[in-house]
């Protein structure tokens, strides 16, 4: 395969040829408004990790590439941010009826990159993608500000002002949502974005860009693929980005909001977490077990930052529920992410295999643990290079193990009996993270309380969905800093507010 294709390869109506797609898509970021080599020439393979296959190229992108791209950017958002609100929100939501036409297409080529399976999670997230759109394409009227009672003699009120060029940094676990988290609200609050994309899923959002770029105007929604210090690193730190969004680990996290403290820029941060679920005795417990499922997203193989790697169960259920979780997920298929049947995908890269292999060993080597192996690897001989990872059920961990105090981002949850609430309550605390939470009750007194006093910032009673359009979402402690999701993350975090006054004396 060449390094590079020739832009304008790509098919202007659908495709369900997703491998032709990521082929036609190689080599290339997306800068004011076209397909760009990258400045060096250099590519990097992207990979389907269900088989092993090199499907596809990325750009190799570097501080060149990333001084093109928010150049492009600065020069869209003059005009870009005199556009009424209302017109940009209107211009916003025609990208969300593109994105609806490509729904099938997406879905694919995200499952071909990232291995998840396309019925239960890859089709799920380009239909998100879609609503996330749609959703901040209907709020360019409530960009408001407001009057002050300061004198009688003067009017005094605010505005709300872009904030200019944004940085954004995505992961590639759910990387087109995540994305679109980012870039809609900061179009409709008046900004440009320059988009840095996850090395191992450079290809869907690629695609996300070069449709919504037919609808918006050139160089308002870039997007750069590239490792983090050659090209995270110089997006963050150029000096005509004046806000950053990153999603990703802590450690990186810290590095870029030291970045932006240096710059006196704003961040947003969304760094993973450990998220605990408690299930009391009083439950539907059928309920409760399929919320497990979805909780720990073992459809995504456990790689989600809001999995409840951490399940709490009353003594006097635990045995019940932990026979009734298992025989479920041993019932979930594993395979071809392209195939219907499949439930259950693969992890993402050779790394994340050997990081999470390298856990469950652990867990099976603790003294007093035992692992329930669930599903069952794919039998297909196209398959046997794949990144398949049996689902792990451990019980009998000690709390200081790693496995409870760290984020996997694999398909392991540890789960742990509990008699009273307020034990459960501090063992639930007792995290580094707090990014979200759910409690399992029939007794909504009980709910509410565990709800306040968990350290996280999303609670779910009797549910644990994932990130929904018009939620606030955003963590504590080591989860990060602002929110996303909701009408207040575009006026809080996309914009800044300016106090007006005029003396009518």
């Amino acid at each position: 395969m060449p390094d590079t294709v020739t832009p304008g390869r790509t098919p202007a109506a659908p495709t369900l040829d997703e491998r032709a797609l990521a082929r036609a898509l190689s080599g290339h970021h997306f800068i004011a408004g076209r397909f760009a080599p990258p400045a060096s020439g250099r590519t990097f393979a992207v990979v389907n990790p269900a088989t092993g296959e090199e499907i596809g190229r990325a750009a190799e992108g570097d501080a060149a590439d990333v001084a093109a791209a928010v150049e492009a950017a600065a020069a869209a958002q003059k005009d870009w941010a005199k556009v009424p609100a209302r017109k940009r929100g209107a211009l916003v939501a025609e990208c969300a009826r593109v994105l609806a036409d490509h729904v099938e297409e997406l879905a694919r080529l995200i499952a071909l990159e990232t291995g998840k399976a396309l019925r239960t999670e890859s089709r799920v997230e380009a239909n998100v993608v879609a609503d996330i759109f749609a959703f901040y394409g209907g709020l360019g009227s409530e960009l408001k500000g407001e009057t002050v009672p300061f004198h009688p003699d003067v009017l005094s009120f605010t505005v709300r002002e872009p904030l200019g060029v944004v940085g954004a940094i995505i992961p590639w676990n759910v990387p087109m949502l995540l994305m679109a988290l980012k870039v809609a609200p900061a179009l409709v609050a008046g900004n440009a974005v320059v988009v840095k994309s996850a090395e191992e899923a450079p290809l869907a959002v690629l695609r996300v860009c070069e449709l919504l770029n037919r609808v918006l105007p050139p160089g308002l929604f870039n997007i750069l693929s590239g490792y983090g210090p050659e090209c995270g690193g110089p997006l963050v730190e150029h000096p005509k980005v004046r806000k950053v969004t990153f999603t990703g680990s802590v450690e990186v996290g810290r590095i870029v909001a030291e970045t932006c403290g240096r710059k006196i820029i704003p961040v947003t941060l969304e760094l993973g977490g450990k998220s605990p679920m408690i299930v009391f005795d009083d439950c539907e417990l059928e309920k409760a077990v399929a919320g497990a499922i979805t909780s720990m997203r073992f459809t995504r193989q456990g790689q989600s930052c809001t999995a409840a790697s951490r399940i709490y169960v009353h003594e006097r259920i635990f045995d019940a529920f932990a026979d009734a979780l298992a025989a479920k997920v041993d019932a979930m298929v594993m395979g071809d992410p392209l195939d219907e049947r499949t439930d259950i995908g693969t992890i993402i890269s050779p790394a994340q295999f050997e990081k999470v292999r390298g856990y469950i060993e652990e867990g099976k080597a603790t003294p007093g643990a035992t692992a329930r192996v669930c599903s069952r690897l794919p039998d297909d001989p196209a398959l046997r290079k794949g990144l398949f990872i049996q689902p792990h059920i451990f019980t009998g961990l000690t709390r200081e193990s790693r496995l409870v105090r760290e984020e996997i981002f694999g398909p392991v949850t540890c789960l742990f009996p509990f008699r009273d609430w307020e034990a459960v309550l501090a063992e639930a605390n007792a995290s580094d993270y707090g990014l979200s939470a759910s409690v399992w009750t029939n007794n909504l007194r009980v709910g509410l309380r565990m709800a306040h006093a968990l350290e996280a910032g999303i609670v779910q009673i009797n549910q644990n969905l994932v990130v929904q359009a018009n939620i606030s979402y955003g963590g504590v402690k080591s989860s990060g800093l602002g929110k996303e999701a909701s009408l207040e993350a575009m006026l809080e975090h996309f914009m800044h507010k300016k106090t007006i006054m005029v003396n009518m004396g």
